[in-house]
This record gives C-alpha cells, sequence and structure tokens, in this order.
C-alpha cells in the first residue's frame, strides 16, 4: 500500500501540508455521513491556518459514536450542510499535500462526498501517516495515533474528535518527517514510495480462500503455505497478493469471509472500488446472515439489512463481471450441537481474544434447504443459483487429488546397494572367519534382499554414518525399537544388539570357530556358561538373542525401516546438525507434531466455562462437554528427535509444507506442516533422540578408563544386584530396597524393583523378560504377575516380549512361520486371538494359561529394544558395583535434580529420616519432595556403602559435574539451588583467574548475582574472605 497517493516530486521541507480528520456516523462510505471535519495548514513545520466544523448528518448519529467521539445530535443539528462544507474545504487546501491518519479512509469518504455533490474530486497528493509510520517504526506494538502521540510527545487531548486529532497529528506529521531523513535520507515525497511492499510486517491482512483444483495446484497451494508460515509469517501466516499471483496456476482464488478485503470494499468503499478489488478473485463468496452479525452488534455495520444489501451487490458484481457468485457456509463443526463445544474452547484456550466475549455465529454443516432458506432474500432464481448451480459447477472444476503419493522418497546413495552387502559380509567374517557359517549368511540375506529390494539400504547407511560420527567423537550410541532384530543393523555397526540365534564365538582372530543352539532352547546367548574353544583351547564368548528379523521390516521385508537411536543429549545438537552436512540444510526438516487439547485439559475448559456463564452442569454432562473438546489441535511443536530428510530429487512441497516450530520465527529448524505420521510413508524419517544413558557411560568412561563395550553381560555380583543387596555390601534394612538397582536404567523405579522382587531374575534372558514385562500393557499386571505367584509359570516361561510369542509357537508348538508371525501381531498390538487361531493354537498343544495370557495383553515390547536396554543396564551396575564413587558422581552429575546439598552432607541418618518423613505425608507430599526421592534413595544407597558427600568448594567445585575426592564427592556450583547452568560456568572460570581477594572480587569475577553470593555464604564458601577490597588505614 503506498505512503503517498497521486504523488508528486515535492520537497518534502518546502511542502505546504494540509492535515485533516473526519468524524463519521460509520465505516461505509454509501451508508454513512460525515459529522465533523477539522484540518491544519502547516508551512515549513509550523500551523498557519486552520479550519473545523460540524456537520449536519441528517440522521441520528448512532450511540456507540457518540460514545466513541462524544458528538451527539444536538451539536450537529445546527451545523452547516455538507456541499458548503466540501467548498470550504477545498478551497482552504489548495493545491496542498493532504495528510490523514489511515488516509484511504478519510479521503474515500471525501472524495465520495465531492463526486455525490457534483463536484471535482481532489487530485492532490494526500500521505498517509499510518504507513509512514509503519515503515519507520516497524518494531512498535501499534501505530494507532494515541501511540505516536505518545512516542513525539505530542499533546492529544480528546481523541477521536476531529479537531484534537487534527492538532496532535500535525505534530506527529513533523516527527515522522524529521525521522524518515534520518532513517532513510528521503528528501521527496514522491521517493516515499520507494520501499512499499518491502516489509510487510506490519501490514494489515485480509482473509481469502484458496484450493487447488489438480496436482500443479497443490504444489503451489503447499508452497504458499510454506511461505505464509517462514517467509512471510508476520504474527500470522500471510502471503503477498503478488506471490499469490506468481504462483497462481492450479489454484482458485475465493474473496473470503467478513474479513476479506472484497466485502470489506463492498461494504464500506464505492461500488467502482469493489469490482476494482473484485477482479483478482475468481470466485466471489456470500455467508448466512449469522457470520456477519457480530459487525452489527460491534456497532461496524447499522442493521442485518445493510448486510444483505451488499450481498446484493456483490451479486451484481458478479453478474457484471462474469465471475461466479457461491454461497459457503464458512463450517466450523458438523451439527448445531456441537457449537457449545467450539464456545468452550474458544474460551478456554486463548488468552486475551476478542472472539471471548463476541456473539459466535452458528457454523455447522447446513443442508441444501437450510442454505437456500439463509438466501431467499436474493430471490428464487438467484438464491438457487448461488446455493446449488454455481457450487456443483465449482466442484466439477476439481481433479481428484492424491494427497500423499503412493511411494516411498529415499535419498540416493551411489553405490549404496553394494556398500551395504560388502560392509555387512566383511563384518560377518571379521566376526565368524572367512567361511561363514550357513546360518549367518542364510540371515543375511534373508535381510539383505528386501531391504536392497525396496530401497531401504540408504536408510541403513545413513544411520551408520550418524553412529560412526558418535562414535568417533567419543559418545555411544544406544539403539531403541527393533532395528535391533536386524543383523545387517548389528554388522553395520547401527545397534549393538546380535539377533542371531545364540552360539558361542571364539575371539582368537586365528580361530574364529562358532558353535550354535539353533533350537530356541537358550534366549540369550550372553547366558552361555564359559568354555574353551575345541579348536584353539582359548575362552568363548556367548553371543546373540535370538530375535526373529520378522519384528522388524515384516514378514515380506516391505515395512519402511524405523531406526531409532538413543544419542547422548549432549551429543544429540551435533547429531542433528550432521544431517545437515549429509544432506544440505534445505532438505531436512524436524518432524512437526501438532498438540492437541488433551482429555484434562478439556474438562477444566469445561468448568471454567460453566463458571463464567453461571451455569450449573452435572458431572456427566462435564464430561461430555470435555469429550466433545478433547482432540482439538492447540498448537504445532517437533518431535524431539525426529528429522525428515526430503531427497535432492524431489522438493519437499511435493509431500509437505513447511514451517518453522510453534511459528517461532527464530527457530534453528523448520518442522514439516502436517503431522510427520501423515506421510511416514513417504519420507525417511530418522529417530536421532537425546537419553542420559550414553552421556553416562561417557563420563564414566572418563573417570575409570573402563571402556563400557568391553564390560562382560554374566558376571554373576554384577546379576545378583538385581535379586539382593550382597554384593554391595548392604543389607535391604540399610537402602530401604530388597535389590540393588536405585539408579540403575529402567531397572530402579519402585514398580520394576517389586517386579525384580517378586520374579528373581539370575540371567541375562531374565531380565529381558522384566524389561518387556514392565514396558507392556496387559502384560504384567493382572497377568505375567500372577502366572508367576500361582506357580503356573516362572520368569523364563511367561510372556515378556512380543517376538517370544513367534519363537514359541514356531520352536515348542512346530507352527507354521507365516502363521506365528500374524499372530504374534495381533498380539502385541492388543488385538487378541481369533477362534480360527486359537483352535490352531491348541491344535499345535500351546497351553491353555498361555492363550488366556495373549488374549489380556494390550501392547507388548519388542525384545530387540528390550536387548538395548538391558546392555545398558547390566553396564551401569558394572560400574557401579566395581567402581562406585565413580558412578555416583556421573549418576548425581548426569540424572539428579533439586540436589539437596546441605541433607546429604549430614550423612546416612539425616537422608534416612527424611525419606521417611517423605513417605509419611503420603499424598499430601508436594510434587517436588516426591521428585527428590530418587535422589535421596542413591545419597541414602551411597552413604550406607561408606562413601560420603562434602559441601562445595569455591576452588575444588567444577560448574555442573560431581567431582570425586578419594571416597567422597564435591558437589558442583549448580548442584545450589538457585544457581543455574550459565552462573555455574561462570563461577568456575573466575576461579581459574586465581584466588579471590574478597566477596566483591569474587562477585565482579565471576558475574555473579547478589542471589547466588548469598547461597554460597550461607554455604560457609567465602569463610576468612573480607567482604570488600578496601583497606582502613588507622
Amino acid at each position: 500500500m503506498n505512503i503517498v497517493e497521486q504523488a508528486q516530486p515535492l520537497e518534502l521541507s518546502s511542502a505546504t501540508y494540509v492535515v485533516f480528520d473526519i468524524e463519521t456516523t460509520g465505516l461505509s462510505i454509501t451508508a454513512n455521513k460525515i459529522i465533523e471535519l477539522a484540518a491544519v495548514k502547516m508551512v515549513e513545520g509550523k500551523e498557519v491556518d486552520r479550519y473545523a466544523t460540524f456537520v449536519n448528518p441528517h440522521e441520528r448519529i448512532p450511540y456507540h459514536i457518540q460514545q466513541l467521539t462524544n458528538i451527539n445530535d444536538d451539536m450537529v443539528k445546527n451545523a452547516p450542510e455538507l456541499v458548503p462544507v466540501l467548498k470550504e474545504f477545498v478551497e482552504f487546501v489548495g493545491d496542498a499535500v493532504l495528510v490523514a491518519h489511515n488516509a484511504r479512509f478519510d479521503m474515500g469518504f471525501i472524495q465520495a462526498a465531492l463526486k455525490n455533490s457534483g463536484m471535482a474530486t481532489l487530485d492532490n497528493p494526500y500521505l498517509d501517516t499510518l504507513e509512514l509510520a509503519r515503515l519507520i517504526h516497524p518494531g512498535m506494538k501499534n501505530h494507532r495515533l494515541n501511540t505516536l502521540a505518545d512516542k513525539y510527545k505530542v499533546l492529544l487531548e480528546s481523541h477521536h474528535r476531529a479537531i484534537d486529532d487534527t492538532i496532535a497529528l500535525a505534530g506527529i506529521l513533523n516527527g515522522l518527517l524529521s525521522d524518515v531523513d534520518k532513517q532513510k535520507s528521503i528528501k521527496m515525497l514522491d521517493r516515499l514510495n520507494d520501499y512499499v511492499g518491502m516489509d510487510l510486517s506490519n501490514t494489515r491482512p485480509f482473509h481469502c480462500g484458496i484450493y487447488a483444483l489438480n496436482m500443479a495446484g497443490k504444489k503451489n497451494l503447499y508452497k504458499l503455505v510454506s511461505m505464509s508460515h517462514t517467509q512471510f509469517f508476520k504474527r500470522v501466516p500471510t502471503i503477498p497478493k503478488s506471490k499469490l499471483q506468481e504462483m497462481r496456476d492450479g489454484l482458485l482464488v475465493l474473496s473470503g469471509c467478513e474479513k476479506g478485503e472484497f466485502f470489506e470494499t463492498v461494504l464500506n468503499k464505492t461500488e467502482e472500488e469493489a469490482e476494482e478489488i473484485a477482479g483478482f478473485y475468481d470466485v466471489l463468496e456470500i455467508q448466512p446472515l449469522t457470520m456477519y452479525m457480530h459487525l452489527v452488534d460491534k456497532g461496524l455495520v447499522g442493521s442485518p439489512e445493510e448486510i444483505k444489501t451488499a450481498m446484493s451487490k456483490i451479486v451484481r458484481i458478479g453478474e457484471k463481471l462474469d465471475k461466479p457468485v457461491i454461497a459457503t457456509g464458512n463450517v466450523h463443526y458438523l451439527d448445531p450441537r456441537d457449537k457449545l463445544f467450539r464456545d468452550i474452547t474458544i474460551h478456554g484456550i486463548t488468552g486475551f481474544s476478542p472472539l471471548k466475549d463476541q456473539r459466535k455465529p452458528d457454523a455447522h454443516l447446513r443442508t441444501t434447504e437450510e442454505m437456500l432458506e439463509e438466501f431467499e432474500f436474493l430471490g428464487q432464481d438467484k438464491c438457487y443459483e448461488v446455493v446449488v448451480t454455481n457450487t456443483s459447477q465449482l466442484a466439477d472444476r476439481f481433479e481428484e487429488l492424491e494427497l500423499f503419493p503412493d511411494k516411498l522418497f529415499t535419498p540416493i546413495l551411489d553405490g549404496a546397494d553394494d556398500e551395504i552387502r560388502n560392509t555387512c559380509y566383511e563384518t560377518a567374517k571379521s566376526i565368524y572367519g572367512e567361511h561363514l557359517p550357513e546360518v549367518v549368511v542364510a540371515r543375511l540375506e534373508k535381510e539383505l534382499e528386501p531391504i536392497i529390494k525396496y530401497g531401504f539400504s540408504a536408510n541403513y547407511l545413513i544411520s551408520e554414518k550418524l553412529v560412526k560420527k558418535s562414535n568417533r567423537d567419543g559418545y555411544l550410541v544406544g539403539s531403541r525399537g527393533s532395528v535391533g532384530s536386524s543383523v545387517v543393523a548389528t554388522f553395520l555397526g547401527i545397534s549393538e544388539v546380535n539377533p542371531l540365534p545364540a552360539h558361542y564365538i571364539c575371539l582368537n582372530s586365528d580361530c574364529k570357530h562358532s558353535e550354535w543352539f539353533l533350537d530356541g532352547s537358550i534366549p540369550s546367548g550372553f547366558d552361555l556358561p564359559g568354555k574353551a574353544c575345541p579348536q584353539c583351547g582359548k575362552m568363548m564368548k556367548g553371543e546373540g538373542q535370538d530375535i526373529p528379523f520378522e519384528t522388524f521390516l515384516g514378514f515380506k521385508g516391505d515395512k519402511v525401516p524405523d531406526i531409532d537411536l538413543n544419542f547422548s543429549g549432549e551429543y544429540q545438537p551435533h547429531a542433528h546438525n550432521f544431517t545437515k552436512e549429509m544432506f544440505g540444510e534445505k532438505n531436512v526438516f524436524r518432524a512437526g507434531t501438532i498438540g492437541t487439547v488433551a482429555e484434562k485439559t478439556a474438562f477444566g475448559f469445561a468448568k471454567k466455562y460453566e463458571e463464567h456463564n453461571n451455569k450449573r452442569w452435572r458431572g456427566a454432562e462435564l464430561n461430555r462437554l470435555a469429550s466433545g473438546c478433547t482432540g482439538v489441535k492447540r498448537s504445532t511443536g517437533q518431535h524431539p528427535g525426529g528429522i525428515v530428510v526430503v531427497p535432492d530429487y524431489i522438493e519437499v512441497e511435493e509431500i509437505t509444507p513447511v514451517q518453522f516450530p510453534a511459528d517461532d520465527v527464530n527457530a534453528e529448524w523448520k518442522t514439516t506442516h502436517f503431522d510427520y505420521h501423515a506421510f511416514e510413508a513417504n519420507l525417511l524419517k530418522l529417530d536421532i533422540l537425546g537419553h542420559d544413558d550414553p552421556t553416562m557411560m561417557r563420563m564414566l568412561q572418563d573417570l575409570t578408563g573402563v571402556d563400557p563395550t568391553t564390560i562382560p553381560m554374566n558376571d554373576p555380583k554384577v546379576m545378583s544386584m538385581f535379586n539382593s543387596t550382597e554384593s554391595l555390601g548392604v543389607t535391604p534394612d540399610q537402602i530401604r530396597s530388597p535389590v540393588a538397582t536405585f539408579g540403575v536404567p529402567e531397572m530402579g523405579t519402585k514398580f520394576v524393583r517389586q517386579m525384580l522382587v517378586e520374579s528373581q531374575p539370575s540371567s541375562f534372558a531374565d531380565l529381558l523378560q522384566i524389561s518387556g514385562l514392565s514396558h507392556g500393557t496387559g502384560v504384567w499386571l493382572g497377568n505375567a504377575q500372577e502366572l508367576i505367584k500361582n506357580g503356573t509359570c516362572n520368569i523364563k516361561t511367561v510372556i515378556g516380549c512380543r517376538d517370544d510369542i513367534m519363537l514359541f509357537l514356531i520352536y515348542k508348538a512346530g507352527m507354521e512361520a507365516s502363521l506365528a508371525f500374524k499372530i504374534t501381531e495381533s498380539v502385541r498390538k492388543g488385538r487378541g486371538l481369533s477362534q480360527e487361531w486359537i483352535d490352531e493354537m491348541k491344535k499345535c498343544k500351546v497351553p491353555q494359561w498361555y492363550i488366556d495370557s495373549c488374549l489380556k495383553i494390550q501392547y507388548m515390547f519388542p525384545k530387540a529394544h528390550a536387548a538395548a536396554y538391558v546392555i545398558s543396564a547390566v553396564r551401569t551396575a558394572y560400574f557401579k558395583l566395581y567402581h562406585p564413587i565413580e558412578y555416583y558422581a556421573t549418576y548425581f552429575s548426569v540424572r539428579a535434580e533439586d540436589f539437596d546439598i546441605e541433607l546429604c552432607a549430614q550423612g546416612y541418618e539425616a537422608i534416612y529420616r527424611r525419606i521417611e518423613e517423605i513417605e509419611q505425608l503420603g499424598f499430601g507430599a508436594t510434587p517436588k519432595e516426591k521428585g527428590s526421592l530418587p535422589v535421596l534413595e542413591m545419597a541414602l544407597e551411597m552413604t550406607a556403602r561408606g562413601l560420603s558427600i562434602k559441601n562445595i568448594d569455591l576452588y575444588r567445585s567444577e560448574a555442573v559435574r560431581f567431582t570425586v575426592d578419594g571416597n567422597s564427592l564435591i558437589p558442583p556450583f549448580s548442584a545450589l539451588q538457585g544457581i543455574g547452568d550459565n552462573a555455574a560456568r561462570n563461577i568456575a572460570a573466575a576461579k581459574e583467574l586465581g584466588e579471590f581477594l574478597s566477596i566483591e572480587d569474587f562477585q565482579q569475577k565471576a558475574k555473579a548475582s547478589k542471589t547466588a553470593v548469598e547461597l554460597l555464604t550461607q554455604m560457609g564458601c567465602f569463610r576468612g574472605l573480607p567482604e570488600s577490597n578496601q583497606l582502613s588505614l588507622f
């Protein structure tokens, strides 16, 4: 929008300006009248003349206008007529430059009044101070007259009175012209338009409807959505009209609702102006009267009849310009009864919003009969045309669109198929020898064939590169999900889990002899007892978790691989950014998510609405209303670790638009506009998750020098920690637990500790069962727990992981593999068993308790995921047993929040008492108190083992990590509640500069806050230090 219309090359400093303002009975040029006109003539920044008068409108001034302007009917009843006022005003203006705030409004009224009075319209240049202010001060919260008056320290006495607004605007004009000279070095009037269109951040956006007619239109539509949410996002998604015009191929543009520029022009401007605006649109839109009624409520439109007149005018313009006019429902919900759900959600979900208190329209899906009733004022034939004929013809123009292609687009890595095959065989031979056992070759080929056939090689190689990069940088990577079911993933180094059947392998590089157990009798090779190699006499190692490949890629191997990787939380951002290096910044996006209203939140919305509107609803009605609001979109976000890769041979908009997460334009990454589940069959998604376990392993390796990958998985003392406390040298009473798994990942919660007590695991395979049981739903409680208690089976024979069902049915029941897989898939998803399957299981002599157990299961954990977790758990337990002080230093550094230094430094008895106090509070304990229990339990165990925690030391404490000092730990500065990580790092950096001369010296060097100094003083850290550097001389 131009800053100056009808511009001329005049010097800004020497031009004569007439600053003016009008007050009217409403916003419509055609329906409302001028009631006051005032003007001030300015030369070289000084007022030289003034003009002000009321105008008799010959109609009552609406109440809301009287309230706004303080002009009433008595003040205008004897005022001059409009025509002589216009003549005086034109004479007063002469050839000066006209100036108004939102000049399109004021000039629109003046020009229309002149035209209607048979007078020539003004051809003077006119300058809009609203647009000029937007150019010079784009960062201001708004550019209203009163806001600008405050900025330029101009007196504005009676806002919305023409004379007072005009006098204030004259002062504002001086400030704006001075600033535009300083900022932009603009000296000439016509040059003010040089910057128009460059910054749209303060331009008021209008609504319109954009529809894709065909596949070309769909892609253009997606591109427009992307641009509107990124490049042109200004508080809300916007798109410049010029950009829409440029990308119009395959699109249909409708004029939109009452917030569209066309409807607003029809309502408030001349018919000629409306026709000019209509030229841009393909279809002109009208909606049921209720959609516009809030304009009447706000006094922006005088009556419902004015709205009907406006719609009739739209129909007339459509006929004149040969553009179809269609009646749309502006549908927000399906049924009339759903209106209350929308009202409740709007009331609950928004902070300040004008929607809250305004009357909401009936926006349900109307029937054809209802729509015909809405528009019968247009006459029977025209009504039928806009509701039925035009709408049907419009619908016929749309081609059938494929929203998401039926195809996977993976990045093309040259030679990926050969590389994956060669690497796997090289790795296999390095482990099992040049002449590979048949079982290895058969499994490799079983996997490689579908991986290569269905184009998944790149997926595997990308994950391999990510893992190797992390390993090179010193961080282990843990696998999640079912990827450990793939021996290809194992041989590429993606997963540590070996899914082959249990076997011995000789570690002698000159021997590599292996022995295999192919009957399913050994669930985990880690449990095989020590055995000397019959070939060379060296000790062999047990390996293999016996996990079928089908649980990862399906029975045909055609399921898109979902490779989830657990990176160190510290390293995760580096792993994410490495994908940008691999594929380029324009080809990787964070996987988008849609945040919706949760059930509890919806119930809160319903209660809030009930109270606000003085309703009294029963509980059942509140629940019904809450259910109607549950699942409504609330925000957008991003998957914590999901990275979507778009290959370089397609554009992302062929699948999905993109945006910033939660519309944060300062975000480092862009996200997919659609929830990533919508297109997971089209694009590769990498799950690069952040986790504490790899961080702990890295820190433990640094502290102990022990490589976690060399830790044995069958150490008897380590295994005993999962069923007793003996190996730690403490009693169950001392640490308030019969097992020693505090702080062991996945095994330390109260729920899992109770499972350990009841099931008494003694092997790695047993721990796999525990992991599966604790992560499943309907697997332990009321199922396996009861079967173990009543002696029907034990931890080794219950159904623990989803793969157990398939292996049991194949190995023990002799069932055909494809049927065993189908049953496994159904049970693990909670879909139960068909009668046909039950009959088949009985034929195969599957026990009744096993069938009953399958029927209770709602969700089952994959064995591969359990194996990855248990490997991490055993490693952690090993460090805890054999390197205790380093383990506790690591645990408290990485996992502990809200560490209570004062309490823990007092030792075992004080910690024990505090745990008892919190437990005695029961439900009365605060969330913070409950959250402190895991840390206190670890501190109790640590002190029970004869280790201790010291106070913070000004010179020995680190920023964020606990320091080992013999059999004691020195807490970091960040462990003090009230000192954040950044403040802690500043303190740690300051102590490297040498000893502190005083508390004042410390505060200056460490840039420490007053709070931080007070906290450290309370801890006795400044003992012996003077307050300041000043010396007193006597």
